[in-house]
């Protein structure tokens, strides 16, 4: 699972590159965001996605009649919690930050996003427990080089106090994909993030590719080779702060 990660400005760095790819001006983008070092559940996160040009509201994207849409690229900060369409609030009390990749197609929370609405979050890493001679140890895990692609869904929530035309209105909700752990990572932990490839980022996130249960599996299969490499080191008890400290060695 995760339960908490970082982003460092080697994430803000590479989100820069990616909206300045889309043709947008960076500044909108960092001055929205700075580096976390302890990003936890319903904390706003940067996700990557792709969405069809047509929209039906200020801010949502619409899903077309026409699959075969223009699309545009967007960087964007999301609630690290998602939240259906159909939800009557925004958190609910069901814990919605992970999607387990084994069923991701099949829950209605997600069976819907899973279509069209993928995300990617880069990540420098994140935190996982591990247990120790009976005692729970935080460790940080992470690539060797590099950064982690996390393999995600988003949802828009429109808020229903607030007028149709409003745009705070709609919020960004998202998840993050995760399977059976491999490899040394097994050792601290059962399940883990799915870590995508860097060149399967435009893959996951293009909504002209349809996602069902094939190509979950077949995103989960290529993200083996990335999950084997992953290192891990302990971290302080309890996890505090919100520095490069957080995730130094203790």
């Amino acid at each position: 699972m995760c339960g908490r990660f970082a982003m460092n400005d080697a994430v803000n760095a590479m989100i820069t590159d990616f909206v300045l790819a889309t043709g947008r001006d960076p500044s909108e983008w960092m001055s929205s965001w700075v580096p976390s070092y302890n990003i936890r559940p319903t904390d706003p996160v940067p996700i990557l996605l792709e969405t069809f040009v047509d929209r039906s509201a200020p801010s949502a994207p619409s899903a077309p009649s026409d699959p075969t849409a223009p699309t545009a690229r967007r960087a964007e900060l999301a609630q690290w919690w998602l939240t259906p369409s159909s939800a009557k609030a925004l958190r609910g009390s069901a814990p919605m930050f992970n999607a387990r990749s084994e069923t991701v197609t099949e829950r209605p929370a997600f069976r819907h996003p899973v279509k069209r609405q993928r995300a990617v979050i880069p990540a420098a890493g994140y935190f996982e427990t591990m247990t120790l001679e009976g005692k729970k140890v935080p460790q940080f895990v992470r690539p060797p080089h590099g950064l982690l692609y996390f393999a995600g869904l988003y949802s828009w929530w429109a808020d229903p106090d607030l007028p149709a035309h409003d745009p705070a209105r709609w919020h960004l909700t998202t998840t993050i994909l995760t399977r059976e752990a491999v490899g040394e990572i097994a050792r601290v932990h059962d399940r883990t993030p799915v870590t995508l490839p860097r060149d399967l980022v435009d893959t996951w996130i293009d909504p002209h590719v349809l996602g069902d249960a094939g190509l979950v599996h077949d995103m989960v299969d290529a993200a083996t080779d990335v999950a084997e490499t992953l290192v891990f080191h302990r971290v302080a008890s309890p996890i505090r702060g919100d520095s490069p400290e957080t995730i130094a060695p203790a």
